[in-house]
């Protein structure tokens, strides 16, 4: 079986064969086109899911500033549990650092869609561009007030 056609027709066991070759030192034998392909989308699908914590993040702080009597362990839970969740991402990826504007200007979007379904507020209550800092919203002892 070919490189591409076992690439097309068993990820899996593309992948073992491309690590093998790889750690052999066959570099002639390896498919560098698909594995520079997967390597991006790695990247990607990393960035993806800083976009999409964020917006899990943004969504309750939303939502805890304009659902006051709402509030419960719940909410907090999810916020401290996606602050450390983020955390940990950025300390796994620091290079995504440098996509943090794009990537809140994006997530907070996605947050402002995600309050309005499941609060009904209007979405044009809540302010068109983020209203905090990134350190602002990591922050522990930060809870915005309605």
């Amino acid at each position: 079986m070919s490189t591409s056609t076992l690439y097309d027709r068993d990820f899996y066991a593309w992948a073992n064969e491309q690590a093998g070759l790889l750690r052999a030192g066959k570099l002639t034998q390896a498919d560098i086109e698909h594995i520079a392909e997967e390597i991006e989308s790695m990247g990607k699908t990393e960035k993806r899911e800083l976009i999409s914590r964020l917006a899990v993040l943004l969504t309750h702080l939303l939502k805890w500033q304009y659902q006051p009597v709402r509030r419960g362990a719940s909410w907090e839970v999810t916020i401290r549990i996606q602050r450390r969740d983020l955390a940990r991402h950025l300390r796994d990826n620091p290079s995504l650092q440098a996509k943090l504007d794009e990537a809140i200007s994006d997530a907070y979007g996605d947050a402002i869609l995600a309050a309005y379904g499941e609060t009904a507020i209007p979405k044009q209550t809540f302010p068109t561009t983020c209203p905090w800092s990134f350190d602002q919203m990591m922050a522990e002892d930060f809870w915005p007030e309605a």
